[in-house]
This record gives structure tokens, C-alpha cells and sequence, in this order.
């Protein structure tokens, strides 16, 4: 069982930066791909990044490459989403999620489906 709680959401105006941080409990942190998700109000739950169990590979949607990067840190069960240039169509609560582990998977998966695990989310609130 993993358990996953996201941090440091918030309100900002276009164009800063933020960086939320997703804490894992549980043994299968180091072999589970990470990502994560947002959600609009009336939207679908969407793909936002993502990063393979060993932090070899990441994938990210088209509408945040180049302005947000994810990273983890195993020795401290920690997944990590820097969001720079932010943008009010950013608005959402983003979510944080977990694989089963124990594949090591060399490779991001990108279906809410794909993933087992899921924190509580965190506001993130861009205004223009």
C-alpha cells in the first residue's frame, strides 16, 4: 500500500512559479512510476508529467513541456512537480499518483487508469 499526500499549492498571477511536492509512504516507492495529474472544474482528470521508477525517463503533456519539470528523490520517497511561466488555463487541482511498483517500467504511462495509488490533491490557482 502507498499512501501519497501533495503540497504547495496555492494562488499566483500568470507568469510565476510554484512547486508542489508529493510525499510517499510505503515500501514500493522506489520501483513505482510516478505522475502527475490536474483537474479542472467540469474537465477531466488529465496527464500533466510523469517519471519512470529509477527517474531515467520523463514524458510531459504538450501543454506544459519546457515550463514544468518533474524530478524524485528515493532516499526520501518524494516526487516533485516545478511549474514556472504559469498560466491561468493552469488552474486546477493537480494530484499526485503511483504505479504498483515492482515492474520497473522504462517508460511513462500516461492513463489515470495505469496508476493504483492517488493523493487528495492540491489547488493550484492562476490569476491573469
Amino acid at each position: 500500500q502507498v499512501q501519497l499526500v501533495e503540497s504547495g499549492g496555492g494562488l499566483v498571477q500568470a507568469g510565476a512559479s510554484l512547486r508542489l511536492s508529493c510525499a510517499a509512504s510505503g515500501r514500493t516507492f522506489s520501483s513505482s512510476g510516478m505522475g502527475w495529474f490536474r483537474q479542472a472544474p467540469g474537465k477531466e482528470r488529465q496527464f500533466v508529467a510523469g517519471i519512470t521508477w529509477s527517474g531515467g525517463s520523463t514524458y510531459y503533456a504538450d501543454s506544459v513541456k519546457g515550463r514544468f519539470t518533474i524530478s524524485r528523490d528515493n532516499a526520501k520517497n518524494t516526487v516533485a512537480l516545478q511549474m514556472n511561466s504559469l498560466k491561468p488555463e493552469d488552474t486546477a487541482v493537480y494530484y499526485c499518483a503511483a504505479d504498483a511498483g515492482r515492474v520497473y517500467r522504462t517508460y511513462v504511462r500516461i492513463g489515470t487508469y495505469e496508476y493504483d495509488y492517488w493523493g487528495q490533491g492540491t489547488q493550484v490557482t492562476v490569476s491573469s
